[in-house]
């Protein structure tokens, strides 16, 4: 993309998401991820009804008496975006690609985390690890973030979660929230979810196309995988592959969904014809 082309592409994603983050998500973000950490404040006398657990027994000890510890929330949040930059997130047929949803998604998670005076990071993804940016605060941290989601070109197009999910429990060592903006087209990556989710508080955003779910009737049409490249010719004219096609989508999701109720993973899908706002602030009430 010619660097004028990025820097208009820029700044329209810039106006659109930083609007949608300081006009309607700024109190829900702020409510669905308080900060999740407590740190030590100071000890006071015991009183009836204190949790036993909390007693500080060297105090206790000194002065012959029962103290707490009394802890405070950790306001300040590490956020890190875990974009999926695979070969799938290249299709779309209606309104907008896969990529361009998630791009939009992404910039406004990040200016609503920098509203919320957090950090943000990203590890974009693909079978492997395609780049990480550290988390940092600022305007200028966000907008070369956009310039990524923008103009990123992966060396790789084929996806693999759970090394993703190994990489940030590795990668990222405080307690997070990390938001995996993914199709989620991949297998096997239940267990590194569950690890995952013990240490960070992980949010799966799934961004699919209308036909991903359902086939068309459009004759034989020729289809190509965008992962692997391999062709092929398909009768969509016939009910019954059309069924099985719809029948297989269904099935994966509700494998999808298992996983993400095993693993505590609070979750959203969103089709790229539909509004995200939407499917955004339910997730943010419901988390709230």
């Amino acid at each position: 993309m010619e660097t004028s082309d990025l820097l208009k592409r820029v700044r329209q994603i810039e106006i659109k998401t930083r609007g949608l983050s300081r006009n309607i998500f700024a109190g829900e973000y702020h409510s669905a991820f308080k900060g999740r950490g407590m740190t030590f404040s100071e000890v006071r006398e015991y009183q009836f009804g204190d949790d036993i657990r909390s007693i500080d027994w060297n105090v206790t000890a000194r002065f012959n008496h029962p103290f707490v510890k009394i802890f405070e929330e950790e306001r300040e949040l590490t956020v890190v975006l875990l974009i999926d930059v695979s070969g799938s997130r290249e299709f779309g047929t209606i309104s907008k690609l896969k990529k361009n949803m998630i791009t939009e998604i992404a910039a406004t998670l990040a200016f609503s985390a920098i509203q919320n005076n957090d950090k943000i990071g990203v590890i974009f993804f693909s079978d492997r690890i395609e780049k990480f940016i550290p988390p940092q605060k600022g305007r200028k941290h966000i907008l070369h973030i956009i310039r990524e989601l923008i103009d990123f070109t992966p060396e790789h197009r084929q996806t693999n979660i759970g090394e993703t999910l190994k990489y940030l429990t590795n990668a990222i060592k405080k307690r997070c929230t990390a938001f995996v903006i993914s199709d989620f087209i991949d297998e096997s990556f239940e267990d590194s979810l569950m690890i995952a989710s013990k240490k960070h508080d992980l949010v799966a955003l799934q961004i699919y196309d209308k036909r991903e779910a359902e086939m068309p009737n459009a004759g034989l049409v020729r289809f190509k995988d965008a992962e692997t490249d391999e062709d092929v010719w398909i009768d969509t004219s016939d009910v019954k592959v059309r069924n099985s096609y719809a029948e297989s989508w269904k099935t994966r999701q509700l494998q999808l969904d298992q996983s993400f109720k095993k693993t505590g993973v609070d979750a959203v899908s969103v089709r790229t014809d539909e509004d995200y706002v939407k499917a955004l602030m339910a997730l943010f009430k419901k988390r709230a």
